[in-house]
């Protein structure tokens, strides 16, 4: 009787110590301090863009990389980055294989219906590159007739894929495009200028950008549908980073003194 009672008291006892445990650690559980753990954000990004996404010896880098790193500093969120090419980004949003997207994605109504955005971090556009010695294309008239190198999924392969008598080549990495360019596989690259200038810029001093922008593009980070909590932790963070300094910092870093498209705040 007595070994009974201790067993039944050993089974009330352990049964009580496991409704007062804290169960399964979550990404949103509170530690020993009692603060927070930060909530694991699993971010995708396209390493084909610099100086926005690049990757170097396996280590991806750049501007849109450590502003995000930024923002989920802010909102106590720690990142999961995953590369993939640029048209898979928002097919990963849908089915919830990433929480957002970096990439210099422009903002549109038609990506509007597939996911969120968040408030506009840089203002760009597309621009015309052609070779140095080029005299014939000085703006987007001059591309009638002519071969065209694009990204693929792009607003530049959107624009041009509707434009007629204009044969257009298409290419899932930017840096391809550029090379069918100077191989003489293409007359022109249309692409975002912020990159078309970052690709003069690091040593490719034989092309030059003709003619105005073609469009005023806004950049934004693309959040899953459905998610409006984490739309506003990325919002809000984007708003703190302005405030403080480091976006500044960061455009600095890897933009210089270029003012065309830093996003006031």
């Amino acid at each position: 009787m007595r070994r009974l009672a201790f067993g039944l008291g050993a089974l009330v006892l352990g049964l009580t110590l496991a409704g007062c445990g804290t169960g399964s650690s979550t990404s949103s559980s509170s530690g020993q301090s009692g603060q927070a753990q930060p909530v694991t954000l699993h971010v995708g990004a396209d390493t084909t863009f610099p100086p926005f996404e690049t990757e170097k010896n396996g280590q991806v880098t750049g501007f849109d990389i450590d502003l995000i790193k930024a923002i989920a500093q802010k909102e106590n969120m720690q990142i999961d980055l995953k590369t993939m090419d640029f048209q898979g980004l928002i097919p990963a949003l849908q089915t919830g294989d990433i929480d957002v997207a970096v990439a210099g994605i422009t903002i549109t109504d038609d990506r509007k219906k597939s996911v969120n955005f968040s408030d506009p971090y840089y203002h760009s556009g597309l621009s015309i590159l052609v070779k140095k010695d080029n005299t014939t294309i000085n703006g987007p008239d001059d591309l009638t007739g002519k071969t065209v190198a694009v990204k693929l999924g792009t607003t530049a392969d959107l624009m041009f894929s509707k434009k007629p008598g204009v044969n257009v080549k298409r290419f899932t990495n930017i840096s391809d495009a550029y090379s069918e360019l100077q191989n003489g596989g293409a007359d022109a690259v249309v692409f975002d200028n912020p990159v078309n200038l970052n690709y003069i810029r690091t040593g490719h001093d034989n092309v030059k950008i003709v003619g105005p922008l073609l469009t005023g593009e806004d950049y934004g980070i693309a959040v899953r549908k459905n998610a409006p909590d984490l739309l506003q932790k990325i919002n809000d963070g984007l708003k703190q980073v302005m405030a403080d300094g480091t976006y500044d910092k960061l455009y600095q870093q890897y933009f210089g003194d270029e003012p065309n498209g830093k996003i006031k705040h």
